[in-house]
């Protein structure tokens, strides 16, 4: 007998609002995969954790490894609730969980216990669920979009690899949600190291007259929707709502389908 569960990871904050947002995203996911018993003939019900890298004590990632082989899982699907690969503490969940050899970069994490097999997802990128909730969110904000420019700011990393990994990610979304909305132009900056005011001025100069609305790559508003980004903008003639991804269906959705794939391989 084969038991499936889902352990979906996220970095976790001091902010009770941010640490309830993804319970709700993930408990919406929960009820979905629950309700569509066909996609796993048999399994009657689908443990699904959330669980944290850090901040939420009692709900870190070994406590979510934990519950779920004491629920009697077999077999584990790791989400990294992520908006990029280019996150070094992707990287890092992913060497301690035992999914890859080595880790690229340096991590003050232990090896974690996991008793079962386990399989590590994908982070978000450029999903086309991402692509539906900044699309949305764009929408809100844009008034004619063939004489808009888009700014996509990303939280970024100056290690070598992880950088060029958020660079290439961010610049396909971009891509993507100017040529469904139809603006003018897009551009995509990193909070580490510093982009903004420079992407910032190369919109302006391409389209002097160009209205410019700015959208953040992060899961939940918190810091640095509210208070980073705002500084960073800040003398810079922008169009910026600071909403985030969540909350969102779209979020559930996207661990709804990581976790339908890997679980259309189980027989039980």
């Amino acid at each position: 007998m084969r038991k499936p569960g889902i352990l979906v990871i996220s970095h976790g904050s001091r902010e009770p609002g941010w640490v309830s947002l993804v319970d709700e995203t993930v408990g919406a996911a929960h009820s979905a995969l629950s309700a569509a018993k066909h996609i796993v003939p048999g399994a009657d019900s689908i443990p699904v954790e959330a669980a944290f890298l850090e901040l939420v004590e009692g709900r870190l990632i070994q406590d979510g490894i934990d519950r779920l082989e004491a629920a009697g899982v077999t077999h584990i699907l790791a989400v990294p609730l992520f908006s990029s690969s280019g996150s070094t503490h992707v990287d890092e969940i992913g060497w301690a969980l035992g999914a890859s050899a080595r880790s690229n970069t340096d991590t003050d994490l232990q090896r974690f216990r996991v008793q079962v097999p386990l399989t590590y997802g994908k982070p978000m990128d450029d999903s086309p669920e991402v692509v539906d909730v900044l699309s949305e969110r764009i929408q809100e904000l844009s008034r004619n979009p063939s004489d808009e420019s888009l700014l996509l700011i990303g939280h970024g990393s100056e290690e070598p690899g992880f950088h060029e990994a958020w660079k290439q990610g961010m610049t396909v979304l971009a891509d993507k949600l100017r040529e469904r909305g139809g603006f003018a132009f897009a551009e995509t900056a990193m909070l580490l190291p510093n982009q903004v005011p420079e992407r910032w001025r190369q919109l302006r100069e391409k389209r002097p007259q160009s209205d410019i609305i700015v959208v953040p790559l992060f899961l939940s508003e918190g810091y640095f929707t509210k208070e980073v980004i705002p500084r960073r903008l800040q003398g810079l003639d922008c169009r910026y709502s600071g909403r985030a991804f969540m909350p969102h269906p779209r979020v559930a959705d996207w661990i709804c389908r990581q976790a339908s794939d890997w679980l259309k391989g189980f027989v039980i």
